[in-house]
């Protein structure tokens, strides 16, 4: 016999979750759990975050802002292991209230410290501190930034929706995989159609909208994600994507980028911890 159909509760209730691999720390709450301050060093900028695409974007962003000459951009970057719940510690908590990575505490200024979190965010916030990859012309602009949050609001479809379901969830269910899965392809589709008429997602010229969005559809292209997704999904099929990712993967900095804060995975891609190009030496780099 079939499983009955699910029937809502008329109230929810958090103890009706099934488990999954982050059943551990999810809870319907805000705030800090434990108190614990966060690592702070020398340099202007102190970053927490975990080489997931998210984090992975800021990286690229300080490495790409070094690359480009401008010493001021110098960080730490300091790893907050997710799985052991460490961003909702009582410091985490203080610079991203959302207790989700990255997060980042910007000194450079005599005023305050100014906090910054989401991704986004601090792509724009590091964009204009530093007049790089966002242009000030208002079409172009308008144009980055369409395309910036065009990745932020398609993000949660393909993590939290296609990967928590296809790779995550306890069970596999056809309903919602098949529902994450549509929009996942469609996200790509909307990727290659635009970049089969430009070189990069607004335009000529590479922005913060191709920061952000590289980290997510690279491991799809390159096969790194969620396990036989690049199979699953045909992701072959978008070679103008193909083209814009090992365009991107070959930068010195996004190479870089990509490994600041990694903790899994081969020893010699891995740096938790970046204070210096210096740590970059005998790594084998993104």
């Amino acid at each position: 016999m079939a499983d009955a159909p699910y029937v809502p509760p008329k109230v929810w209730s958090p103890e009706t979750v099934s488990g999954g691999r982050f059943a551990n720390i999810n809870r319907p709450t805000a705030g800090a759990r434990e108190e614990r301050d966060l690592p702070c060093g020398a340099h202007p900028f102190q970053l927490y975050s975990l080489a997931t695409p998210n984090g992975v974007k800021v990286t690229i962003m300080f490495e790409e802002l070094l690359e480009a000459g401008h010493s001021a951009a110098e960080y730490d970057a300091w790893p907050i292991n997710i799985s052991n719940g460490e961003q909702f510690t009582t410091g985490f908590v203080a610079i991203n209230p959302n207790s989700k990575i990255p997060a980042l505490l910007d000194r450079s200024t005599p005023e305050a410290p100014i906090r910054v979190f989401e991704s986004g965010a601090i792509l724009v916030h590091l964009a204009e501190k530093f007049g790089m990859f966002l242009p000030q012309d208002p079409t172009a602009r308008a144009e980055v930034l369409s395309w910036l949050f065009w990745q932020v609001a398609s993000a949660p479809f393909i993590g939290g929706g296609f990967g928590h379901f296809y790779a995550y969830a306890p069970e596999k269910y056809e309903y919602p995989i098949n529902r994450y899965a549509m929009e996942t392809k469609r996200i790509f589709d909307v990727a290659d159609k635009r970049l089969a008429e430009s070189r990069f997602l607004a335009g000529d010229e590479y922005t913060i909208a191709d920061i952000a969005s590289f980290p997510w559809l690279a491991p799809f292209t390159e096969g790194t994600i969620y396990n036989d997704a690049k199979t699953f999904l045909a992701i072959d099929e978008y070679r103008h994507v193909a083209r814009w990712v090992a365009e991107i993967a070959a930068r010195p900095a996004v190479r870089r980028g990509r490994i600041v804060n990694k903790l899994w995975g081969d020893p010699e891609t891995q740096l938790p911890e970046r204070h210096s190009a210096s740590d970059f030496a005998g790594k084998r780099l993104g």
